[in-house]
């Protein structure tokens, strides 16, 4: 609203004070990182309050769960309504709105909120611990991922250019592009020029149909990336401050990513795919970087609140778009690493532990997943009947410092991301 009331008045009286701060995206996307960073934490409060008043509240483990005895009973859920609030408070106030990615973005964030709420609402006020029907969420993880995949693939402002170069000439920058096209082509880490095209994958069914078959591929490649990604932050939520952490550390890291993509100079410097309108990301991501740290506040142990399904299916799913809008999904599996590993730990428990009891000398590879539950679980707590492949040490860890050796795994994992730019 203040980017298009400042263009408003520039338009109109010309020179007018203050206005041309807000063509710079790095003043809107400090702007969007103060704002959601004070409404998440002055917000926080008294959602927290009001939950509290309301008895809105999730029994999140007691003494059998928690070798800590930490009886976190009584805490409010839901939480994620307060990051989803400072986001769309501070994009809508400093965001560019009538940009189709800016858009996207706004759209995913409703869809991902609305569906973690519903199942949030089943678990706390109907007292169904299954919550919403797992088809249904897979249902909107697919709606969204066909929403972003279809967009992206008939919205006219939708394109990139596959080669940009900067020259200064008599004085004067001077950008040369590739024309605007758009894409199937996607960044390939650690190669030398390393754009692919999906298309190449179906040469072998000739022109047209090639480019066809790659949009197609392209498109479901998304919904996978979507599903995955916001199921593997709804698997990381599980300790305090653990996926808000986690989900800013990868937040910085797409919003450097986008930051290339959108600059002519930067995407000439990394031999980078240039994706014109997608700038705007940036605003978007310090929006969610900045709500995030400000939920921090309250969700860092002991945790005043929890996230809920409502806000950690939000994050994946922001997370899995934004990565795909400015082309680097194949990026995803390093940068949300601690996300893949989660999802990976239960599917391997879970097919291991029913094969070997067919057997019948059932085995679990760890004592409990997702696999940060592993190191806080005392052998004890196992079944007897089972074999645990990783046994582990028999000092359990608090989950404070679980929570922290995570974050420092993803701001690894952050960086060597953003070195894939340069390491090829």
């Amino acid at each position: 609203m203040i980017y298009h009331l400042f263009d408003y008045l520039q338009s109109v009286y010309g020179h007018f004070a203050g206005a041309n701060l807000m063509q710079y995206i790095s003043f809107r996307a400090i702007m969007a990182f103060v704002i959601a960073l004070l409404t998440s934490m002055w917000f926080g409060k008294y959602f927290i309050a009001l939950l509290k008043r309301k008895h809105i509240s999730e029994t999140q483990r007691d003494e059998k769960t928690d070798p800590f005895n930490t009886k976190k009973v009584g805490v409010p859920t839901m939480g994620g309504i307060v990051v989803i609030v400072a986001i769309l408070l501070a994009v809508l106030l400093v965001g560019r709105l009538n940009n189709a990615y800016m858009l996207l973005m706004l759209v995913t964030t409703l869809l991902m909120g609305a569906l973690g709420f519903a199942d949030d609402y089943i678990k706390t006020f109907r007292h169904n611990k299954d919550g919403l029907n797992g088809w249904l969420k897979i249902a909107g993880q697919v709606t969204l991922g066909l929403i972003v995949g279809l967009t992206l693939r008939y919205c006219p402002a939708a394109v990139m250019n596959e080669n940009v170069e900067v020259k200064i000439e008599n004085n004067t920058e001077m950008v040369y592009k590739t024309p605007d096209v758009k894409s199937t082509r996607t960044t390939i880490p650690f190669v030398k020029h390393h754009n692919a095209n999906y298309a190449d994958l179906f040469s072998f069914l000739g022109e047209p149909w090639k480019y066809k078959a790659g949009w197609i591929f392209f498109v479901l490649l998304i919904v996978f990336v979507v599903a995955a990604v916001s199921n593997g932050a709804n698997l990381n939520d599980g300790m305090d401050g653990m996926c808000a952490g986690n989900s800013a550390i990868i937040g910085v890291a797409l919003l450097a990513l986008a930051y290339v993509s959108g600059s002519t100079v930067w995407a000439d410097y990394f031999d980078v795919m240039y994706i014109p309108g997608s700038e705007e990301l940036v605003v978007f991501l310090g929006a969610f970087v900045g709500a995030l740290i400000g939920y921090l506040w309250y969700n860092t142990y002991p945790a005043q609140i929890f996230m809920g399904d409502t806000g950690s299916l939000t994050l994946g799913g922001i997370i899995g778009v934004c990565a795909c809008i400015i082309h680097k999904e194949l990026l995803v599996p390093i940068l949300c690493g601690v996300f893949l590993m989660e999802s990976v730990s239960v599917i391997v428990q879970t097919q291991v532990y029913k094969f070997t009891k067919r057997k019948g000398h059932p085995v679990r590879v760890w004592k409990r997943t997702p696999v940060h539950d592993h190191f806080r679980t005392a052998l004890s707590q196992v079944d007897p009947n089972s074999r645990v492949f990783f046994k582990g040490s028999s000092e359990l860890q608090h989950e404070n410092k679980i929570t922290l050796r995570f974050w420092l795994v993803s701001i690894l994992l952050a960086a060597f991301t953003i070195l894939t730019l340069k390491i090829r």
